[in-house]
């Protein structure tokens, strides 16, 4: 049963339309990227996943229940927009963050102080959030969203800021979120960590789904037959069987075959002509070029 279920989801904003019929659904125990561009109307959809508005048609389902007041206190949500209070001791604010999510104080204080242990951080434990780093505030903020075991992670742009030490740790404990139960989903602009990091995705551009799927899947159904060869040796001056040179310079070429052809053809055709073949891969596109070319098919027709 999925974690969470949206079906047909639309919400409009006078005259503009936030979401238009967006539906998808995350498993659990798996990191689903949301991804488009700023305004594609992905803060819009979770805001309605977390009842801060409502949609305006279609069905939000969370562990198969539909969608009510009482189903957020078992969802962590980091927004885009950070929000600390900047005069309170970290310790403090902790403290009253998880309480608010509904443990004791001993149990708050308890749980705070072993993430903050995890992070090399309990010593920030009296320290007023105006005296840390940016990067040592999103930390903050990160252990605040998930210190009450939400079954489900909502990241809004998660590593937004951070250096790339935070961002691993920020990462390594996503994963270990993931590998303990937890379903997330994470949204971004950034479609090389989504690439790097979800299983499935759903591309949305102007509101609406515009491509979804797991993401080995989707890379797989949008090759466009190239592969690239590194060689020792001259390429010959002509190519048969519809082999096509694309590009080639200091020893790399990226050739194209024919849509029914075997990388095999290309291979013994190189090694015939005298080639010394020093690696060889197929080159996939990326994510990012994919929604490119969606968009622009989008906007053309």
């Amino acid at each position: 049963m999925a974690i969470l279920k949206l079906e047909h989801v639309t919400k409009r904003y006078k005259d503009h339309v936030a979401v238009d019929d967006v539906s998808f659904q995350v498993e659990p125990g798996t990191i689903f990227g949301m991804l488009g561009p700023n305004g594609a109307g992905k803060t819009s959809t979770i805001r309605i996943i977390t009842t801060i508005t409502g949609p305006d048609s279609g069905e939000i389902y969370f562990e198969g229940e539909k969608l009510n007041k009482n189903h957020p206190s078992r969802m962590g949500y980091l927004p885009e927009e950070r929000g600390l209070y900047k005069k309170m001791k970290v310790g403090d604010h902790l403290l009253y963050l998880a309480q608010l999510k509904g443990l004791s104080r001993a149990d708050a204080a308890k749980k705070c102080k072993v993430m903050l242990d995890r992070f090399g951080a309990l010593e920030w434990w009296h320290k007023k959030v105006e005296e840390l780093s940016k990067g040592m505030q999103q930390k903050i903020q990160f252990i605040a969203t998930i210190v009450h075991d939400p079954v489900l992670l909502i990241l809004d742009e998660p590593f937004s800021g951070l250096d790339p030490i935070n961002s691993n740790m920020i990462r390594d404990e996503i994963y270990r979120l993931r590998d303990a139960g937890v379903s997330i989903l994470f949204s971004t602009h950034r479609m090389d960590q989504v690439e790097e990091m979800c299983e499935n995705i759903i591309l949305i551009n102007q509101g609406k789904n515009v491509l979804m799927g797991n993401v080995d899947e989707i890379r797989n159904e949008n090759k466009l037959n190239l592969f690239s060869v590194m060689y020792k040796g001259s390429l010959p001056t002509s190519f048969t069987g519809g082999l096509e040179l694309v590009e080639q310079r200091d020893h790399k070429a990226t050739f194209r075959i024919p849509e029914n052809d075997t990388p095999n053809h290309l291979l013994q055709f190189l090694i015939n002509a005298g080639c010394e073949i020093q690696s060889f891969h197929e080159i996939l596109p990326t994510i990012n070029e994919i929604f490119i070319s969606r968009v622009k098919g989008i906007s053309h027709e």
